[in-house]
């Protein structure tokens, strides 16, 4: 099985890109964000852990999602390949999830790290409210916090997987087309 990681700010388009390559690969898309949200939606124990995190704009703990991101991949160790979209988000977390490939003896292809200014990230975060249903999504407050915390918390962890795995910038600004078509190059 192949690993892609695709990671980058919220409002990226991270999920848009996740979506068409899953269909151009035949990979399975992991969204750790949507499995969070089904589980909060299942009322599961995860999902009511989460809940009390996500709430506040809060990461849920490296502990607890190492669990779930294990999960998933058992759940799909049949496929052709996953693209895991949003995960890693810290350092820690880097070093756990190449611990269970390891585990699972795989390893990750390739991250691609979608790169959009802040400014257009706000932009996108508005435009993605009015056009939503997720609670999540209205309140401009989580959307300044989902963004700090990807700056001290993500940006530092997509810096330390240099130094682990081939990690490739792609600009995240222009038509999902051409996003589309950087990322294919690349990989």
């Amino acid at each position: 099985m192949e690993i892609l990681i695709i990671t980058g700010p919220p409002y990226s388009g991270r999920g848009t890109q996740c979506a068409i390559l899953e269909t151009t690969l035949g990979f399975i898309h992991i969204s750790t964000g949507d499995r969070i949200r089904l589980e909060k939606s299942e009322n599961t124990p995860f999902g009511k852990i989460a809940k009390s995190y996500e709430e506040n704009g809060n990461l849920v703990p490296d502990d607890i999602m190492l669990g779930l991101i294990s999960q998933i991949i058992d759940e799909n160790l049949h496929q052709k390949g996953i693209i895991l979209d949003g995960y890693p988000r810290t350092g820690p977390q880097v070093d756990t999830i190449l611990d269970l490939f390891t585990q699972k003896q795989l390893t990750v292809n390739k991250v691609i790290n979608i790169e959009v200014p802040k400014e257009e990230l706000l932009v996108r975060a508005l435009k993605r409210a009015k056009e939503s249903d997720r609670k999540d999504d209205q309140d401009p407050a989580t959307h300044l916090k989902r963004i700090e915390i990807f700056e001290t918390q993500t940006r530092p962890a997509i810096k330390y997987m240099q130094e682990k795995l081939e990690v490739v910038n792609i600009d995240g600004l222009g038509s999902i087309e051409e996003i589309t078509k950087s990322i294919k190059e690349t990989i």
